[in-house]
């Protein structure tokens, strides 16, 4: 294969499921990890079965859920079957997603030991107000104590993610959190907007009038002010959403931005390749099943795991490849390799979009690449409806 593919393996147990979150994760199940361990490393070979050879892979990432549960023994067992079912492209990324309160100084050295080599923290807050609000298991000395650990265990690549935009939440108290991050001197830090999302115990909230919606304004305000914080700090904004001091950009998370292709597996994934969209099965029982009644083979990149597979027209390909590449805010969309990649050149092919939003100040040409202005990054959702 001449692709090489990132690889996302999804592990979707939590100790609490909080109340603002909408993603494939299950609380109270963490005695199905074992056999679920087990049923992930079947799918790897599947997978690998269906290609007909290792699939090249130059970053891998464990996602949930709270990856940080799985024992070492089965972290390590995961790890080894991706090293036997896939050719890895040094120098390979290796994130590990981690809630702070589950993790101790022996986890941590053991982790770095079989080849994690970067880790993400779900700091949120720094606020104990906060962290009650949004259902967190941790405090913030919790988050200090991990960082402290995982210096120690010789992570060198360490990435918190903060939550803003809460109901009534203060500029002052977020600036405070943001500052708290700061101090901790992580290599990167992603921040995110609360979201209300269908179906989720603090959508309810708000629909029975229970909470206040969240303030878009004021939220506005907290993303300007960490934009201007995080860049007196030396960080680069390489994403709507994510900052980087030089040469800790998330690789894996790069390759999503520049729609190419990445293996999902595990309960709920998500994939992209081979022309395909893939989407697993969601319930973990379920995941289980398929991969220990599994015999007959699979056409690549599907596995026995596989709900779906959408086929990706061109048209499609060309809009995702616009909207996700708009979200690199230094980068862009390079018109080079939009060129190369479809045969067509972008600024012909959406043209009259391209034109309405540069006279609304929200995109610019920079370096033969069409990218978000600051406003534009404001606005992004605005954008990219012009493009689907």
């Amino acid at each position: 294969m001449d692709t090489s593919y990132s690889l996302y393996l999804h592990i979707p147990f939590c100790r609490h499921r909080c109340a603002y979150c909408d993603f494939n994760t299950y609380a109270g199940l963490e005695a199905l990890i074992p056999a679920y361990a087990q049923a992930l490393c079947r799918e790897m070979a599947f997978l690998r079965q269906a290609a007909g050879e290792r699939p090249p892979i130059h970053t891998l990432f464990l996602g949930g859920g709270t990856p940080s549960l799985l024992p070492i023994t089965a972290l390590e067992t995961i790890l080894q079957a991706a090293h036997t079912h896939f050719s890895w492209h040094a120098p390979l990324e290796i994130t590990l997603e981690a809630n702070p309160g589950t993790l101790d100084r022996d986890y941590l050295r053991a982790a770095y030991a079989v080849g994690v080599n970067r880790l993400s923290l779900g700091m949120q807050s720094a606020q104990p107000e906060e962290l009650r609000f949004l259902e967190r298991q941790h405090d913030f000395g919790d988050v200090i104590q991990a960082v402290e650990w995982a210096r120690r265990a010789g992570f060198e690549n360490l990435s918190l993610d903060l939550i803003y935009g809460l109901p009534e939440q203060s500029l002052a108290r977020w600036e405070q959190s943001l500052s708290r991050a700061l101090d901790l001197q992580p290599e990167h830090i992603s921040l995110y907007a609360l979201t209300l999302e269908h179906g989720t115990p603090l959508s309810h909230w708000v629909d029975r009038g229970l909470v206040p919606l969240p303030d878009a304004d004021r939220a506005a305000e907290m993303y300007e002010l960490a934009c201007e914080r995080l860049d007196k700090a030396g960080f680069e904004q390489y994403e709507i959403s994510n900052w980087a001091r030089p040469g800790h950009a998330c690789r894996h998370n790069l390759q999503y931005w520049r729609n190419l292709p990445y293996l999902g597996l595990g309960a709920g994934a998500h994939g992209f390749a081979a022309g395909y969209r893939t989407v697993a099965v969601r319930a973990s029982t379920a995941y289980i099943e398929r991969l220990q009644n599994a015999g007959a083979p699979s056409v690549f990149p599907r596995t026995p795991a596989t709900a779906e597979a959408i086929p990706v027209d061109r048209a499609t390909e060309m809009s995702e490849t616009l909207i996700m590449g708009l979200r690199l805010t230094q980068e862009g969309v390079s018109l080079q390799r939009f060129e190369q990649r479809f045969g067509q050149r972008l600024e012909e092919h959406y043209s009259a979009p391209i034109r309405r939003l540069r006279r609304a100040g929200l995109l610019e040409w920079h370096a033969e690449a069409l990218r978000l202005t600051p406003r534009g990054r404001l606005l992004g959702n605005r954008v990219f409806m012009e493009f689907v």
